[in-house]
């Protein structure tokens, strides 16, 4: 069976996911990765900007869940608790069990959920593995390090290869 590596959407960042946007395509859960798709992996706390955004999506309906395969449940849980939501940890992505244990916490189906992230071999096929619509964003904070910057060149093609491209820089697309 070929699963397909492409996004749904690709944005620049997550200011751009708004429950308009969400609710649009019958979504009521939002799951999010955590590190350079939130908040750059260097940042412990969330920032008022990313406050205000979670704040307006759960006054719009929907639900946001980090599920992050970060090996530091400490950085998560303390993240989580400062931003006011919930969080499954050791997700295992691109494996489907951290999304459907999500899912299954807060009663949605597939095609109620969403996934946000900014990774191809995590996040993208794993949104594609468990049948949620997926939502790519640049890495918040740009890539650190010689592998992330590597593996962030090599995600553009598929990033491109999105006919929803809706990042600005002249990149075109439509959302």
């Amino acid at each position: 069976m070929a699963i397909s590596l492409l996004p749904d959407y690709v944005f620049d960042d997550y200011h751009s996911v708004t429950p308009d946007f969400l609710h649009a395509h019958g979504i009521r859960l939002l799951l999010c990765d955590l590190d350079y798709t939130l908040a750059p992996k260097r940042q412990a706390e969330p920032d008022a900007a990313l406050l205000a955004w979670v704040a307006s999506l759960q006054s719009g309906g929907v639900t946001p869940e980090i599920v992050s395969n970060n090996r530091s449940p400490a950085r998560v849980e303390r993240f989580c608790r400062n931003l006011g939501i919930g969080y499954t940890g050791h997700a295992g992505k691109p494996g489907t069990r951290g999304l459907l244990e999500a899912m299954r916490k807060h009663g949605a189906s597939p095609s109620e959920t969403a996934m946000l992230g900014d990774k191809l071999l995590t996040d993208v096929l794993g949104a594609r593995r468990g049948n949620v619509l997926m939502l790519m964003v640049e890495p918040k904070g740009g890539p650190f390090g010689a592998w992330n910057h590597v593996l962030h060149a090599m995600q553009e093609p598929f990033k491109r290869a999105c006919a929803r491209d809706g990042r600005s820089a002249g990149r075109g697309g439509t959302q």
